[in-house]
């Protein structure tokens, strides 16, 4: 007796408001439409802006590269590196063709590296030079030879990524790959920080993602006035990260990227300089940020604590 091929596992809950059905190229897209000469995106480290237009040509530039390198569809992409503007060129180019991009935490040492481009079977891994303490290009040499399914390895800021991105494709090309992609679709594969054994990779959509950073946004009462400074590390937490990548394209709101390991002791910094109005992330991440109330900032900056107290709220 032939048994009946597995099918896919699909809940949906009752909800008062609808959710969303984007994936997240065509969010970015609409934005575009909309909002395109507004500021999208801060790095305060490099002092670098874009606008939304701005934006989005450099993330199908770099779509089209990842296309002409091999990567399509259901590829793993790995970014190992700190907050900075090329995290989101990442994060968006491989959603627009459907590649899934692994997050990897700055912190992981050579060992949880190869574990996890293992386990995921990452195909291509972009990467920083190195942070901190750590030389990510002398550990990736080391453990490379022991990932089989690991193909190439762009370093940012190298040769190799300034090469990455192609800027005279075919448009249309890209445009009929992301018309085929499903809201549906595994986007993203976070891993646990592993404390009671190796980490765990949980995998995202763009439904689950775009649906989260929306539904927070709208909880916290943002507005598109607003802008979010991000000290939380990208790579680690799912909520934040969401909250981070996906909120300000819904209403054209600007990010402001806070490299938080050069400015530990004093994370207002940036978020001052920019103009940011919202700290987003957990207590350990972006308490620092929050005035006392003793200080005349209080009048001026909507920090994290709000969105922190609303979070909790939403999830008792």
């Amino acid at each position: 007796m032939t048994a009946a091929p597995a099918l896919p596992s699909y809940v949906s809950g009752v909800s008062d408001a609808p959710l969303l059905g984007d994936t997240i190229g065509d969010n970015l897209d609409r934005t575009v439409v909309r909002h395109g000469d507004r500021e999208a995106l801060v790095d305060c480290a490099s002092g670098r802006r874009w606008t939304y237009s701005q934006l989005r040509v450099e993330v199908d530039a770099m779509a089209r590269g990842l296309l002409a390198a091999g990567i399509g569809k259901g590829d793993r992409v790995g970014i190992w590196a700190p907050n900075c503007a090329e995290w989101l060129l990442v994060q968006y180019s491989t959603a627009k063709i459907g590649a899934i991009l692994v997050t990897i935490n700055p912190a992981y040492q050579t060992s949880e590296l190869e574990y996890v481009v293992n386990h995921a079977g990452i195909r291509m891994l972009v990467a920083a030079k190195s942070f901190k303490n750590s030389d990510y290009a002398a550990m990736i040499s080391e453990m490379r030879p022991r990932c089989a399914a690991l193909q190439q390895v762009v370093l940012i800021g190298s040769g190799q990524w300034d090469a990455l991105a192609v800027r005279d494709g075919d448009a249309w090309l890209l445009a009929d790959i992301q018309s085929t992609l499903s809201p549906d679709d595994p986007i993203n594969i976070q891993y646990t920080s592993g404390t009671t054994g190796f980490p765990k990779g949980a995998t995202l959509s763009h439904h689950n993602i775009l649906n989260n950073g929306y539904f927070v946004g709208e909880l916290c009462g943002y507005t598109e006035a607003d802008r979010i400074c991000v000290p939380v590390p990208l790579s680690i937490t799912v909520l934040e990260w969401s909250w981070a990548i996906w909120l300000p394209p819904r209403t054209a709101r600007a990010w402001c990227i806070q490299r938080r390991h050069s400015t530990r002791r004093r994370p207002c910094r940036p978020s001052r300089s920019s103009g940011a109005r919202r700290c987003m992330g957990c207590p350990p991440c972006s308490s620092p940020c929050w005035p006392t109330p003793a200080s005349s900032r209080t009048t001026s900056r909507r920090c994290g604590r709000g969105s922190w107290r609303a979070r909790r709220a939403r999830c008792r």
